[in-house]
């Protein structure tokens, strides 16, 4: 194969690991991504005056209404490179079209590179020591809602309470792992509130009206431990934050966490070893994410 040739397909198979996507994967809607266009980055994070409403009006020949700055957390970090590679044997390539071969390595490796980033953001957002105090709770007897006398909507509504406080805005954005998903389709005071004309199962249409909260995403994604066995990515958790909504967003912008990625960092290449019996597929990717404002987010532990 010419130089070429395989600059082409290298090429097509980097378009196509920036167009994978993997429905499981959610950890996009709390960390939504800022590009960088350097790897060593300056970090924001925000407090309550990133979010505050201030009191603007002005009477005639009053003073200015001045904002009392109480400064903000800067530190300078260095965005971390990932990668992955796919083994390719002549003799493979001799039995499949090759193309097609290379297309299901890209999608190994960018799929490889997307569940390191799901459990680095999950890990994230349900490990309690990364929230303040009154921005977590561990959920235990009758609050449980796998309880029969839980009530959920007082329980998110408290979460709620407590960021609106804290920012002067509503929680827009709730991950619920897998585990705490299955309870709540059947919970007995959920399903109380649907009216008799309906199914009785509760819907994620039906948890958005209940918790008025506009976007809901259940935690499906799993992974393989060391020892080979199973485990859920979002676990028996529920997670709340405001997520701003922007066609353009830059690290300025006050947020519960975002992923910064060095732009056009994923890029797909293909080397040799072995006396060039086999070749790689490899994925690189350059990005971390980062929690910048916790006290727009709340986790509510143990919930089944």
């Amino acid at each position: 194969m010419g130089r070429l040739e395989e600059l082409r397909i290298n090429a097509y198979l980097s378009e196509v690991a920036r167009g994978y996507s993997n429905n499981a994967f959610i950890a996009g809607n709390l960390f939504p991504t800022i590009e960088s266009e350097l790897e060593k980055i300056d970090i924001f994070e925000f407090n309550k005056e990133a979010f505050q409403v201030y009191d603007t009006e002005r009477a005639i020949r009053a003073n200015s209404n001045i904002i009392s700055p109480k400064g903000f957390t800067k530190k300078t970090t260095t965005l971390t490179e990932h990668d992955l590679a796919y083994p390719i044997d002549y003799r493979e390539e001799e039995e499949a079209r090759k193309v097609k071969l290379q297309v299901h390595a890209t999608n190994v490796v960018t799929q490889g590179l997307q569940l390191k980033h799901e459990k680095q953001c999950a890990d994230l957002v349900q490990n309690p020591d990364n929230f303040p105090a009154g921005n977590k709770a561990v959920l235990s007897g009758t609050s449980k809602f796998s309880h029969a006398d839980s009530k959920p909507v007082e329980t998110v509504e408290t979460a709620r309470n407590v960021i609106s406080a804290n920012i002067g805005q509503d929680p827009n954005t709730m991950v619920i792992g897998q585990e705490v998903w299955q309870v709540l389709k059947n919970n007995k005071s959920l399903r109380e509130m649907i009216s008799d004309s309906q199914n009785k199962v509760v819907t994620l249409n039906h948890l958005k009206e209940f918790f008025e909260i506009e976007n809901i995403v259940i935690g499906k994604s799993i992974f393989s431990g060391a020892n080979g066995a199973f485990s859920r990515v979002w676990g028996n958790n529920v997670i709340l934050a405001y997520v701003p909504t922007l066609d353009s967003r830059t690290e300025y912008d006050p947020a519960f966490a975002y992923t910064v990625r060095k732009k056009d960092a994923l890029q797909i290449d293909e080397y040799q070893k072995e006396g060039n019996k086999v070749k790689y597929i490899r994925a690189t990717d350059i990005y971390t994410p980062f929690l910048v404002g916790p006290e727009a987010g709340y986790l509510l532990s143990s919930v089944v």
